[in-house]
């Protein structure tokens, strides 16, 4: 326990010390005044919880200093990391069941989907399942040579297509492939792409549609890969992935290399979407559960 407590305070250093060390800096030994909780707030935005979030966090805090007669800013400490562990939600387990389990990978342009694809093939080989990789980013050549060399790594198959190949061909020959490899799990690597784009967006739902006819119920899971250090932007992108193929769980990537890291209090506000696994370092054995615990420790450890 404590390993992995010091994976977490080391994987969030940065945002300790950063926003969220401002703002941990700031619950001192001042007294408690108006302009305390405008700061307050600002900081919190600042953190990346969102306009919203903040105020509620705000709102709340307020109630707690009211209720328990609080007069110094350093007494705000503990409500506050009390407030926002409450706004986390631990992750349920993934529905594993069906053989295959089909899950479909998804994500902005640069978000880590590809090497969290494969850092996920590993961790499941690791609880001993039998583990088809798809590489259904045919728009990028080095999205298939990457999980092609995975695949080599860990002795994984890989279905694959030729470049600029049909992405839903590949997305169902993977399945079918996973039938004939007696696979427990699918994971289906898609193109990376910009949710603004419509034309992008409705290829995903094609690529999720010709899934669902390969093996009816499927896929199992859409699992979102966002990149940690696009703030606020991260929840506009769940929020169009999740309109276009019902995302049923985000993975927060690069969650070392972020600065603030507060959008996690924001997707779980706003979308109510599962925080499944946090990015804390290069390494396949850094992708880990979500802790929210020692999300919110790291994050308040200055």
């Amino acid at each position: 326990m404590t390993d992995v407590i010091s994976r977490w305070r080391a994987g969030l250093s940065k945002s300790g010390k950063a926003a969220f060390g401002r703002l941990a800096s700031f619950l001192g030994a001042t007294e408690i005044t108006e302009d305390t909780w405008d700061e307050l707030e600002a900081l919190l935005i600042q953190a990346d919880l969102g306009i919203e979030v903040a105020q509620t966090v705000i709102e709340a805090l307020r109630r707690v200093a009211r209720d328990q007669g609080l007069t110094r800013s350093a007494d705000l400490r503990a409500a506050l990391k009390a407030d926002l562990r409450a706004r986390l939600v631990p992750p349920p387990e993934p529905a594993l069941s069906a053989r295959p389990t089909v899950i479909l990978m998804v994500g902005v342009n640069g978000s880590g989907k590809t090497t969290t694809t494969a850092k996920l093939g590993q961790r499941f080989l690791a609880q001993g399942k039998r583990v088809l990789f798809g590489a259904a980013d045919t728009f990028r050549a080095a999205a298939v040579d990457q999980l092609q060399a995975w695949g080599d790594r860990l002795n994984v198959p890989v279905v694959a297509g030729a470049p600029e190949s049909d992405p839903g061909a590949v997305a169902y020959n993977a399945v079918q492939s996973g039938f004939a490899h007696k696979a427990d799990i699918v994971l289906i690597d898609t193109a990376g792409r910009l949710h603004t784009r419509f034309n992008l967006m409705e290829e995903l739902r094609k690529v999720h549609r010709v899934v669902g006819k390969a093996l009816p119920g499927a896929p199992h899971e859409v699992w979102l890969v966002l990149d940690s250090t696009t703030g606020q932007n991260a929840l506009q992108q769940a929020r169009a992935f999740g309109e276009a193929v019902h995302v049923t769980g985000v993975i927060l990537a690069k969650l070392d290399s972020s600065a603030r890291g507060g959008m996690a209090f924001a997707i779980q506000k706003t979308l109510g979407l599962p925080i499944l696994f946090a990015g804390l370092g290069e390494q396949p054995e850094d992708l880990i559960p979500f802790d929210p615990d020692a999300f919110v420790d790291g994050i308040m450890q200055a």
